[in-house]
């Protein structure tokens, strides 16, 4: 699973943008646990929450998560909507109820970063100063008139330049899959010691009820010696069916405050469901910027979001959160690299054994066509045996014809016999060149012998058939010699 890390320059908000952001109905929260993940959550009233941690808001969450098969949270920011109507917003531009006490917040945040009037002299102009420098920064608190409380700079203030935009994938389980999350404060290799017994803690917190089985979907190692552990329960009803506790109803029980001193006791720190976002949730977190992020980063953010059906963007407010995603971000590339060496050793141990597949293969050809040509001599001499006696048929004449025209074919000399005989003799005496040269001897293989004692045997028969025909050429001349010697006598002897 992809984690794309996009930094953006720092330089947020303006006087003019701090009515939209401070009045959205969407706050920043500061992460509550530097290993954890984010989380996107419904609140029971509707609201949403999104954290930097597993979920801290009360009711139903929704974890972002990259990684491999459990998913890993990159969160950013926490909203939540306010029960009362009175603290909350119509829309992203719409004019909040308490527009008074905003307008004087801004007034007053104004105030001291341009214009601060608590000492009357030139000092105010290094106040100023100091508090614009706090406001970049932050922290600390920007004292600007004497009757007036001084403002609170966070980092969540629009001046503050230590803010990035990056991306988190969002889950894409449902409801009915029933996958819970719990963050341990634990390392991987003491959960997977104590898995058996952390099943069993588990199934007592739910109650030991008979009927619910906890199962472990994964377990993933986080930053800061801290494990993730994703679960599900099973439930089986009396007439032999089971199903999955719904995630939303495994998230309720395990908020309660009993349930959750005993989490806390077997070492949890988080606990958030894993399911997806509906689209109208996804277009309302889209379409209010956090606070303290400007509406015009936000939404380059969202044109630059490499791939809006998975990824989510989420601001990174301060060192500490840039940190985090950091380590997350190491500990997922380590884990790649362990799977990538597994594979490799996996494509090697593949790549020995087709070679010796492959060697297997060569040998079982070479073993079945020597079984072939057993099982043809055999069916040869059996032919021969069950024709013993009989006259040859016209169809074996036919054959017989056939064959030796092609016997012929490659036994002439100029032909594929005597041309394949030529260059298997060059072949062996090419390979055994150089060993002959060395030993200062000939010498000539079994095979290479054999065939030159037929060549040679050919020639002599050849040169016997060649002497026979002579010999019959030369009996016919000393025939017609004496034939015409006695024609010639006659002749002579009738003349006289």
């Amino acid at each position: 699973f992809a984690f794309i890390f996009s930094l953006k320059k720092g330089g947020f908000g303006g006087f003019g943008t701090t009515t939209t952001t401070a009045g959205s109905a969407f706050s920043f929260s500061a992460p509550t646990n530097t290993g954890s993940t984010g989380l996107i959550g419904s609140t029971q009233n509707k609201g949403f929450g999104f954290g930097t941690g597993f979920g801290t808001a009360t009711g139903t969450s929704t974890g972002l998560g990259t990684g491999l098969g459990t998913g890993l949270g990159f969160g950013g920011f926490n909203t939540q909507q306010q029960q009362q109507q009175q603290t909350t917003l119509g829309g992203l531009f719409s004019q909040p109820t308490q527009a008074p006490a905003q307008s004087n917040q801004l007034i007053n945040t104004a105030s001291a970063l341009s214009a601060p009037t608590l000492l009357g002299d030139e000092r105010d102009a290094i106040l100023a100063k100091w508090n614009q420098l706090q406001a970049f920064w932050g922290t600390g608190k920007g004292y600007f008139n004497n009757n007036i409380p001084p403002v609170e700079f966070t980092q969540e203030n629009p001046f503050c330049r230590f803010k990035a935009v990056g991306y988190s994938c969002m889950p894409n389980n449902k409801d009915e899959d029933g996958l819970m999350v719990l963050v341990f404060n634990k390392k991987e290799t003491d959960i997977r010691s104590q898995q058996q017994q952390l099943v069993e803690s588990l199934h007592k917190v739910l109650g030991g009820n008979q009927t619910l089985t906890v199962n472990l979907e994964g377990i993933k190692t986080l930053p800061d010696d801290q494990t993730e552990v994703v679960i599900y329960v099973v439930e089986r009803s009396p007439n032999g069916t089971s199903r999955r506790v719904p995630a939303t109803t495994l998230y309720a029980h395990f908020e309660q405050a009993n349930i959750k001193t005993q989490l806390q006791q077997l070492g949890v720190t988080l606990s958030m469901t894993r399911t997806e976002l509906s689209p109208a949730q996804i277009k309302q977190l889209l379409q209010n910027p956090p606070a303290g992020v400007d509406p015009i980063i936000w939404e380059q953010a969202k044109v630059d979001n490499p791939d809006s059906e998975k990824l989510i963007p989420v601001p990174m407010v301060g060192f500490k959160e840039l940190l985090r995603r950091l380590k997350v971000q190491d500990q997922m590339t380590k884990q790649h690299q362990t799977r990538l060496d597994i594979i490799s050793e996996d494509i090697s141990e593949l790549q020995k054994n087709q070679t010796t597949t492959m060697a297997k293969i060569a040998q079982y050809k070479r073993k079945l066509m020597d079984l072939s040509h057993r099982t043809l001599q055999v069916l040869i001499k059996q032919e021969i045996q069950r024709k013993s006696g009989y006259a040859i048929q016209a169809d074996e004449e036919q054959l017989r014809v056939q064959l030796d025209t092609i016997q012929c074919e490659l036994n002439a000399p100029t032909q594929f016999k005597g041309r394949l005989n030529e260059l298997m003799s060059q072949i062996r005496m090419q390979n055994h060149f150089g060993a002959v040269k060395s030993e200062e001897r000939y010498y000539i293989d079994a095979d290479l012998l054999r065939e030159i004692k037929q060549h040679l045997k050919q020639q002599q028969e050849g040169l016997s058939h060649l002497i026979s025909i002579i010999k019959d050429d030369l009996e016919d001349i000393k025939l017609v010699e004496h034939g015409l010697n006695e024609a010639i006598h006659i002749r002579g002897g009738v003349f006289s």
